[in-house]
């Protein structure tokens, strides 16, 4: 193995697509935070769910929204659907894991929440699910994907849909758009 080359490589391609989505995703970025603000503003509320390494992005982006980003500062209210195992495993035994998220929506969310779905692929068939349930329950659907973004596409709107199909690529813009998110909310809502 040449270690150079590979470290080298893994940097470019890191950079290859930061550029990528930095030229296609503002759009979607600017109605993300202009619908999270108003569901803040609100009293309502942001739940975060995926599966893997994006339910660690979830759990990440949610204590950085209720606890701080960047500066002490009033609570945003931000939820992730994938921390309480005792829900977890009772609606994966007792209907199935694809009824993970859609049942936690069901029995957390109000007209007016924002469900946002984490899915590198955007083909997981329980994140389908819980975006079908909130969209029926007047909970806005809106997720972060990549690989073209699967099923979620037509679904979540915005959906911010990384140019990539290499799922650590992807995974690594999910946690800096999550960063931002956190940012431009706390200054979006005058926290900071």
């Amino acid at each position: 193995m040449d270690l150079n080359a590979f470290y080298d490589s893994e940097f470019d391609e890191h950079k290859a697509v930061i550029d990528a989505s930095r030229d296609v995703l503002m759009e979607p970025f600017s109605h993300l935070i202009g619908v999270c603000a108003d569901a803040v503003r609100g009293g309502n509320k942001l739940v975060l769910f995926g599966n893997g390494g994006s339910a660690g992005d979830c759990q990440h982006i949610a204590t950085e929204l209720a606890v701080r980003y960047i500066t002490d500062r009033a609570p945003i209210a931000a939820i992730a659907l994938t921390t309480d195992s005792s829900m977890l495993t009772a609606i994966a035994n007792d209907w199935s894991f694809d009824e993970l998220f859609a049942r936690q929506i069901e029995a957390l969310c109000t007209k007016g929440d924002v469900a946002i779905a984490i899915s590198t692929s955007g083909k997981s068939e329980n994140i389908i699910r819980g975006l079908t349930q909130a969209k029926k329950m007047g909970v806005v659907p809106v997720g972060f994907s990549g690989k073209g973004g699967g099923r979620m596409v037509g679904l979540c709107d915005p959906l911010l849909l990384v140019p990539s199909d290499i799922t650590a690529r992807i995974q690594e813009m999910h946690i800096t758009l999550g960063h931002m998110l956190c940012g431009a909310l706390e200054q979006e809502l005058g926290l900071i």
